[in-house]
């Protein structure tokens, strides 16, 4: 019961980074650390840190099923594989950065389990 709970507690705070960053844009550089050059690099943070974000949480909340949270969990976990890497090729050790590895290797085992 426990695990379930903390895999929809993944979920939507999968969804609520996507909507802070669909509807927020020039909010994301505070945390990422990325700069949107004009109009361009705004719509890639609404689509690509928004909207896929939003819709691969959404996902796994309708359809509550064991290998729909196991894919976003293997999702998080390529991401925190390729940042530790990054973390340590691009000597990039800052606290955000610290920060979403954690959260990344955290959520993608309790959604692989």
């Amino acid at each position: 019961m426990l695990l379930q709970i903390l895999k929809i507690i993944a979920g939507v705070a999968t969804i609520v980074t996507g909507i802070v960053s669909l509807f927020w844009p020039l909010k994301v550089p505070g945390f990422t650390g990325l700069e949107p050059n004009g109009g361009r690099g705004i719509t890639e943070i609404r689509t690509i840190l928004g909207a896929l974000f939003v819709g691969l949480g959404a996902a796994v909340l309708f359809y509550n099923s064991s290998e729909g949270y196991a894919i976003l969990g293997i999702t998080y976990l390529a991401m925190a594989l390729v940042r530790g890497i990054s973390i340590l090729v691009d000597k990039s050790p800052v606290s955000s950065n610290i920060i979403s590895f954690i959260v990344e290797l955290v959520f993608g085992f309790i959604l692989i389990l």
